[in-house]
């Protein structure tokens, strides 16, 4: 593989994991690690391994047919992509939402923004019209370059707080393992809450397929499958490996200090930092700060395209069924302002909620846990034979493993619904 063919085909994998690594990351295997050690690690190695096939598939069905894994919904059956539509429909405000609002926190810890321009939602104001005016001016190509700058400097930073803090404090023979964590129910909506976003939602495996195909617009050069899978392989590689580092932060440096975890965006953050300057030192403050706040940053863009672009995407083919054609761009311009307004007014709605900010992120994750088994299935149906053919075909170890994904999907999701009215 070519240096020069490799560098044309890195991006859409690297927009994954900054995706990934955000309230997923960031927020829920930060708490996972405070409140239970080592505890629930074994749930985040389970979804990273049972839902790895389904966004993999995502990329390797756009490389194949050089369209996005919607049209093979659309190609699949109408049922299918409709079912999809619905999905997006219930699942797109609530997880921008999420995600602007825990930006939204950091944001607030570094500039103080409400309290410099004196009103309430100032930082949540400003946040939109950055995340919106640089998607509609620069769209694909902004957002590319920005989140490879974003995606180094978090990894830099979280990895040498993890090796700080473990030189410096280690893990002072702490009971890292805890058991009966399950046998509390009030345990149980956590649980799927850190699974339903981990490493993200696997409705959001259509991204994959539409930034791979826009990867390959932007740049005129058609990777081979390799390259693709290659691009996908190291951000998700990545992802997983710092979902592990967050969850050892929060045990080394709060699990069974008795350090309460605040409820509020801003508190969390200051939290979230205060960690990390914990480890490194005072000094680190505002660099960690500023790394916090651009990987959230990063992530809320990333959703805002992601969802723009699956919004436009789905409206074409509605539109070319019906024999016509729209504007590409002027469709895209309106899936985002549609999504900026839906998704402040969500975030308006949860904030006179003492507990809203928790209660969002649960909605958002538990949400996308439940509907995942359903994308899962038409995702391993569509990279069969019959759709792409025999060169793209997952081999015989990805299938299986794709099987006992839907199994695990939908064991827990049963499990979830049972435990919710029993």
């Amino acid at each position: 593989m070519k240096l020069q063919q490799l560098l044309k085909t890195l991006g859409p994998g690297i927009l994954f994991a900054s995706t990934a690594i955000g309230v997923s990351h960031l927020v829920q295997s930060t708490m996972a690690g405070s409140k239970f050690g080592y505890g629930l690690l074994w749930a985040v190695v389970l979804a990273n391994l049972f839902k790895y096939p389904f966004f993999e598939f995502g990329s390797r069905y756009a490389n194949s047919t050089g369209k996005s894994i919607i049209d093979g919904y659309y190609k699949l059956s109408k049922m299918a992509f409709y079912l999809y539509l619905f999905i997006t429909a219930i699942s797109m405000f609530l997880v921008c939402s999420a995600v602007l609002y825990v930006t939204a926190g950091f944001m607030e810890n570094l500039f103080g923004l409400n309290e410099l321009l004196g009103f309430k939602n100032a930082t949540l104001i400003i946040l939109f019209v950055i995340c919106g005016g640089i998607l509609l001016i620069g769209e694909y190509k902004v957002l590319d370059k920005l989140i490879k700058i974003i995606g180094i400097t978090l990894l830099l930073t979280t990895l040498t707080a993890l090796f700080v803090a473990l030189f410096k404090f280690g893990y002072q023979d702490k009971n890292l393992f805890p058991t009966g964590i399950l046998s509390k129910e009030e345990n149980i909506p956590f649980l799927l809450a850190l699974m339903g976003w981990m490493p993200t939602a696997v409705d959001l495996s259509t991204w994959n397929s539409l930034w791979t195909v826009e990867r390959i617009k932007e740049t005129g050069y058609k990777p081979s499958l390799k390259e693709t899978l290659f691009d996908f392989n190291f951000g998700y590689i990545v992802s997983a490996i710092l979902a592990i580092v967050f969850i050892s932060l929060g045990t080394i440096l709060v699990y069974e200090t008795g350090t309460p975890i605040p409820g509020k965006p801003a508190e969390f953050a200051n939290f979230v930092v205060g960690m990390y300057t914990k480890s490194i030192g005072g000094w680190s403050y505002f660099i960690i700060a500023i790394s916090s706040f651009c990987i959230m940053f990063g992530t809320a863009i990333a959703v805002f395209d992601g969802y723009a672009r699956s919004i436009k995407r789905s409206s074409e083919i509605l539109v070319e069924e019906q024999g016509k054609k729209i504007g590409t761009h002027l469709m895209y311009r309106l899936s985002l302002l549609f999504l900026v307004i839906g998704t402040f007014f969500v975030i308006f709605y949860f904030q006179n909620d003492p507990k809203g900010f928790g209660n969002l992120i649960k909605v958002a994750t538990i949400s996308s846990f439940l509907i995942a088994p359903i994308i899962a299935i038409f995702n391993f149906l569509l990279v069969q034979k019959k759709f792409i053919g025999n060169e793209a075909n997952p081999p015989l170890w990805l299938n299986i493993l794709a099987i006992f994904g839907i199994l695990f999907l939908t064991g827990f999701s049963v499990y979830y619904v049972v435990f919710l009215f029993s």
